[in-house]
């Protein structure tokens, strides 16, 4: 993937100075999610493994923080995007991506989780404005992606500090997915049925600036257990 399609997970500006310490919930909490768009049901799992990602997404759902709230970036073969409150009965052609809830969620990059097809991360801006690569208090992607051949895995591991472990390279040359955004987000769950529903919201028409031409919505985002 191009330097073009990494970079429209920076575009989006944070709100405010506030920083997400996590909330109360703990332990066994609820993880199994349903994410109700006009495309359909995407059922969806967060991990244990990044408590503070998980406890903000659980947060902001049972609020109903995302109820209406638009995909507004939109590249098939790459990933669909979400989470901005600014497109919420947007315009046609209104620009997005610069809404958050005000507060930022410090990286849980961690190893094991990683980008394969159906992966949920965080969106965030770049290095250069974001050394330690904290996510947006709300706008969350969902990987659509491709599968790679193993020769692709091999050329791009060059570029890495960290070799692809078999299990990446088993779920990439298969499921497919994002491998080059691996150790940069914070990916916190996954897709376990709906994937239809993705490749369905990735096919959509955009426009020059990735969003879709007819308004694809999240209905409401249901806390299952």
């Amino acid at each position: 993937m191009g330097t073009r399609q990494i970079s429209l997970l920076f575009t989006f500006l944070l709100l405010g100075g506030f920083v997400f310490m996590g909330c109360a919930q703990s332990g066994n909490n609820s993880t199994n999610l349903i994410i109700r768009t006009d495309k359909g049901d995407i059922n969806i799992v967060l991990y244990n493994e990044t408590p503070e990602h998980r406890d903000n997404f659980i947060k902001l759902a049972g609020e109903g923080y995302y109820d209406g709230i638009l995909f507004h970036r939109v590249i098939n073969g790459f990933m669909v995007q979400a989470g901005d409150p600014h497109s919420r009965d947007a315009v046609p052609g209104e620009p997005l991506g610069s809404g958050g809830p005000g507060y930022t969620v410090p990286a849980e990059i961690t190893e094991g989780l990683f980008h394969q097809k159906g992966a949920i991360a965080a969106a965030r801006q770049g290095d250069n404005v974001n050394p330690e690569r904290r996510s947006s208090g709300s706008q969350f992607y969902i990987v659509q992606g491709r599968v790679w051949t193993g020769e692709e895995l091999d050329q791009m591991e060059q570029g890495m500090d960290t070799p692809f472990s078999a299990e990446q390279r088993e779920k990439y040359t298969t499921v497919g997915g994002t491998p080059h955004l691996d150790g940069a987000y914070t990916v916190f769950g996954q897709v376990v049925s709906g994937l239809d529903v993705v490749d369905s919201i990735a096919s959509a028409q955009t426009d020059g600036r990735d969003r879709p031409l007819e308004d694809i919505s999240i209905i409401s985002i249901e806390i299952v257990d």
